[in-house]
């Protein structure tokens, strides 16, 4: 487990520092979340005590943003919470906070006049439920804990404003709490066994989200609240308390609580000790989510689809992210049924050839704008079968799928994919971001890499690969050699074309016009890193050199080298600086699985590899602990950035660890 002290507490306040601190995340498997800084401050938007994925694993509304809590004891009040105004922070609650300890679940341990009190906090999985748990350790004389309900009901990207329309009503009864805020949006239930509740409905005004300050976007909100909660406790008393979409009045918060941690358990296959094996297939579990995928699918595959959050707190699913994090997600951590789910869900979503981009909120029609998804479709599905051996499922439903890609892709698809007489494969239109450095600002294409990027190829000539072994399997012999002929006439152009003979490396990409990109980027690992290599030998370990001593970092390589011009060493400002910065320099942690890949073809190296984690195991104590931010700056100490939990840097890590490593 990892174990913030109060030092370690003090020295990562959000404050002024246009990140978040430490933050903390829980999940439900659904979309939703409870996460915020670990002094309980909110600094982002989409930080809250209860997101709600309302369309799993979609349309996620924020519903209780806090519930600030207080102890009172000889008519003193000692608040633990912490909220910030902007021009003061108030009140200071983190200064009596003594730890916060990431283990199965976020826990704190607060020291108050003579009152030990652990807090702890996780979600039910399945439910838009939220857990706390209040257990007092120590106490000298009885105290009342009070808890103020600050609710937020609102879109997640979104701010409140106080405003007149808000429904002003509640109910307490039985010890349950209800209220609806807005036609049209979730109630939200409050369960504190023992309780009195005080209604006092009013607004609380100018909460200041520093993050999204130093990100150049609104940042204040404000708050409403129908009223407080009180409940009287002394020395070895423990209270659940339940925040939840549905009616809790037959459900128990302990109960629902070890039912969590039996499931967190089964997880690891055994008792938690606080690997970062453990510690990453925990956060591993944080972004597999139920999906229903609707496209020629019957009602019941609907409710048992699954699919893979690509980051927390902004991203939804995305086929490129989710096929990447697939193998160190669900294989390296035997959810084999997870991984069958996801990959049929996906067969279904396939439109001339392609894979979605992403999908999108509020029942929109996924994005098809991306050339790379669909073929990392078929590393998926190879490792898949390496791993289960389930030839049944590959060759009978998903071969024909695979077929019906590669059929797409000769004759063209979307975005003038096809292709070429060469046999590489062409991708991209003037004004469009096809390949994973896919940031734009308006109509600025940062990366557009239009033409033949180096790791499409590599992923092409994979493709051609695996689906030839495919047909064998399924005793096509023939059509085999002629797809195997396709990939001998893409390994020829290949080495004709892309190697960059002054620089000893790669280049990124032959461009629509033939001219070669010499851009040293990281995309060149893939023609090393994958099943079947498009380069090896010297020039392998030349390409692997130059990485190295250019592109890695402890916590990731970067996008640019930073003898490039464009290189940007610092990923920070507005939303058009920060996209600028995205894939020009910015540090990527889960490149960091090709470099390993990479590493043991060119090296067969296991010990570099695992000095390659050891070097990145100090991240898991900063940003989002336990888990694996987006980015990084370039530039050292390399300071995390973007999303705090990012699905392929958690898969990536954990994979390499279960391959190459021992933890």
């Amino acid at each position: 487990m990892i174990i913030l002290d109060k030092e370690d507490i003090q020295n990562s306040l959000p404050f002024d520092k246009g990140e978040g601190g430490a933050e903390w995340l829980e999940t439900n498997g659904l979309g939703g979340w409870a996460s915020s800084s670990i002094t309980g401050c909110n600094t982002r938007r989409y930080h809250g005590l209860l997101v709600a994925a309302t369309v799993p694993p979609a349309e996620r509304m924020s519903l209780v943003s806090k519930l600030d809590d207080t102890i009172i004891v000889n008519n003193q009040r000692f608040e633990l919470s912490a909220n910030n105004y902007g021009d003061v922070i108030t009140p200071k609650g983190y200064n009596f906070l003594t730890s916060f300890t990431k283990g199965l679940f976020s826990e704190w341990l607060y020291e108050v006049d003579g009152i030990s009190l652990r807090k702890t906090v996780t979600m039910v999985h399945g439910e838009n439920t939220t857990l706390i748990i209040y257990e007092v350790l120590k106490a000298e004389q009885a105290f009342t804990l009070e808890l103020l309900s600050l609710l937020s009901v609102r879109g997640y990207h979104s701010l409140m404003r106080a405003n007149t329309s808000v429904n002003r009503d509640a109910t307490f009864e039985n010890d349950i709490f209800f209220t609806k805020l807005y036609d049209g949006t979730p109630g939200i239930f409050i369960k504190v066994p023992g309780a009195t509740f005080e209604h006092q409905p009013g607004w609380y005004y100018h909460f200041h989200y520093s993050v999204e300050e130093a990100r150049g976007l609104d940042f204040t909100e404000d708050l409403f609240t129908p009223g407080k909660f009180s409940v009287q406790l002394k020395e070895g008393d423990t209270i659940g308390i339940i925040l939840s979409t549905t009616d809790p009045s037959q459900k128990d918060a302990h109960e629902l609580f070890l039912k969590e941690k039996l499931r967190k358990e089964n997880l690891l296959h055994g008792t938690f000790i606080g690997s970062t094996e453990q510690i990453l297939t925990l956060a591993a579990d944080q972004f597999i989510v139920k999906r229903e995928i609707s496209q020629g699918s019957s009602s019941a595959e609907k409710n048992d689809g699954a699919t893979v959050i690509a980051g927390y707190h902004w991203f939804t699913d995305w086929s490129r992210d989710t096929m990447i994090s697939l193998p160190g997600l669900c294989l390296a951590t035997g959810r084999y049924d997870d991984a069958k789910k996801i990959i049929a869900a996906f067969a279904k979503t396939v439109s001339m050839g392609m894979l979605p981009n992403r999908f999108q909120d509020n029942g929109e029609a996924p994005e098809y704008n991306n050339v790379d998804g669909t073929l990392w479709y078929f590393i998926a599905a190879y490792k898949y079968l390496q791993a289960t051996n389930d030839r049944e499922f590959i060759l009978r439903e998903i071969l024909p799928v695979l077929k019906d890609i590669i059929d797409w892709h000769f004759k063209g698809t979307r975005y003038n994919i096809h292709v070429a007489d060469d046999g590489l494969l062409y991708a991209g239109e003037k004004g469009q971001q096809l390949t994973w450095m896919d940031a734009r600002v308006g109509d600025w294409v940062v990366t557009p890499r239009m033409g033949k990027p180096v790791e499409i190829e590599a992923l092409w000539y994979n493709v051609l690969k695996i689906f030839a072994e495919f047909l064998v399997m399924n005793g096509q012999e023939n059509d085999a050699s002629i797809t195997n002929i396709s990939a001998g006439i893409v390994k020829k152009s290949f080495e004709e074309k892309f190697w960059y003979a002054e620089g000893n490396y790669l280049y990124d990409v032959i461009d629509e016009n033939g001219n070669p990109d010499s851009s040293l980027r990281p995309n060149q690992l893939f023609a090393i890193s994958l099943p079947f290599a498009l380069i090896e030998g010297e020039q392998a370990a030349s390409v692997l050199q130059i990485v190295t001593g250019k592109l890695y970092t402890p916590v990731g390589l970067r996008s640019l080298s930073p003898d490039d011009d464009r290189y940007i060493g610092i990923y920070g400002g507005d939303q058009r600086k920060r996209d600028a910065a995205y894939h020009q320099g910015t540090v990527w942690s889960w490149l960091l699985g090709p470099y390993a890949d990479a590493l043991m073809k060119v090296n067969n190296d296991a010990v570099k590899v695992n000095q390659v984690i050891d070097n990145f195991t100090y991240h898991l104590s900063e940003a989002g602990i336990g888990t694996v931010s987006e980015i990084f700056d370039g530039d050292a100490p390399h300071y995390p950035k973007g999303c705090i939990a990012q699905a392929w840097g958690v898969a990536e890590i954990l994979r390499v660890i279960k391959e190459y490593t021992e933890d």
